[in-house]
């Protein structure tokens, strides 16, 4: 593991959360560059020895998880072959979400945080762009009735395919309620389904966001869900009204599909509108520019290089420093940021990666 076991120890006893502390309701730690729903499972000589490699495992896996959460399945193939070593001083901390223990074994799900300035040069060396941000985190509450009855805490298609998104650290974090009883004294289905202001600030208060959204679903006619929300929020109002069909055509399947596609509407226009914002303040502030090395192997293939790069979207000019038979020195001169370069570039059939001794421009 290229880890001392005594070392190891001190280290889970220092950033892991109690398990308890995972079902508490409160403010939830919300971060792209956090894995949730992390499963391992490892036998030793006993149960000790077992949650120490565990917690270890966890990590390593998370952090390929990340990989292609963030990047894409080569990268993560890639990132799948670091040691404990390279991947454990990227930790901020990791939360036990369920834990079984028996005797040489340990059963365990896990949220793992790693720490954002130690990540993003990582993924940024390797090409990869990343989220400028995350969005609001929003919480929502899923209704279901079934045409006779009307649940809201206990288990049912809609509040499991919820549940199953795993999205708290998503780029539009969605927070699901425990279901305790706290949160059932609080709302009753009834008072959810009339959208009971009273009671629904106090449930948003319970957990400590800005916006509340109320889900509600039921079986279609004819096979699937048919699911509806509708609710102001950060993102603008959220109306969401359809039937949702799923491959196998069961409730369960159905009812996810629909929550897929409700969280990527969500995502997909927080990224419109963050990129919208800045391309405005960027063309406000003016082109950026970074120096550049386009390595080649003849003046046939400098030109293409150069004509590709100076007709993909965004980029303003190439600034030639320097030329020989093996490659060229420029100045890239682009609109918007780096990483929405990158991304245009590599659209482009281009990459552009910092190799850490400077950015370079190369064929995929």
């Amino acid at each position: 593991m290229g880890i001392l076991k005594t070392d190891m120890r001190w280290l889970c006893a220092a950033l892991i959360g109690l398990s308890s502390s995972a079902f508490a309701a409160g403010p939830v730690e919300t971060s792209v560059f956090s894995v949730q729903g992390v499963v391992v499972d490892v036998t030793d000589t006993n149960a000790a020895a077992a949650k120490d490699k565990a917690l270890v495992d966890a990590q390593l896996k998370a952090f390929t998880a990340l990989a292609d959460k963030l990047g894409n399945a080569e990268f993560a193939a890639q990132m799948a072959n670091l040691e404990a070593k390279d991947v454990v001083p990227l930790l901020k901390s990791l939360s036990i979400e369920e834990e079984k223990i028996s005797p040489g074994r340990y059963e365990g799900k896990f949220t793992v945080r790693f720490l954002p300035e130690k990540v993003k040069p990582i993924f940024q060396r390797n090409g990869i762009s990343l989220p400028a941000a995350q969005g609001p985190a929003m919480l929502v509450i899923p209704v279901w009735s079934d045409g006779v009855n009307t649940v809201l805490w206990e288990d049912n298609p809609w509040r499991k395919a919820w549940q199953e998104l795993n999205a708290q650290q998503a780029q539009i974090p969605i927070i699901i309620p425990l279901g305790d009883q706290d949160d059932s004294a609080i709302l009753s289905p009834q008072e959810a389904l009339n959208n009971d202001p009273v009671k629904l600030e106090a449930l948003r208060r319970r957990y400590d966001v800005k916006t509340l959204l109320v889900a509600f679903a039921e079986p279609a006619v004819g096979g699937g869900v048919h699911a509806r929300m509708v609710g102001a929020s950060p993102l603008g109002k959220i109306t969401f009204d359809k039937n949702y069909v799923a491959d196998t055509g069961t409730e369960h399947d159905s009812a996810l599909l629909a929550v897929q596609r409700f969280h990527k509407v969500m995502v997909d226009k927080y990224q419109s509108d963050t990129a919208k914002a800045r391309m405005a303040q960027q063309a406000a502030a003016g082109p950026a520019s970074i120096p550049v090395t386009i390595p080649f192997a003849g003046p046939s293939q400098w030109n293409g290089l150069r004509a590709r790069i100076l007709s993909t979207p965004g980029v303003l000019g190439v600034d030639l420093k320097s030329l020989d038979v093996k490659g060229a020195s420029a100045r890239l001169l682009f609109a918007g940021e780096i990483g929405d370069m990158q991304n245009s570039l590599q659209s482009a059939g281009l990459q552009l990666t910092d190799t850490g001794n400077g950015w370079v421009i190369q064929s995929l």
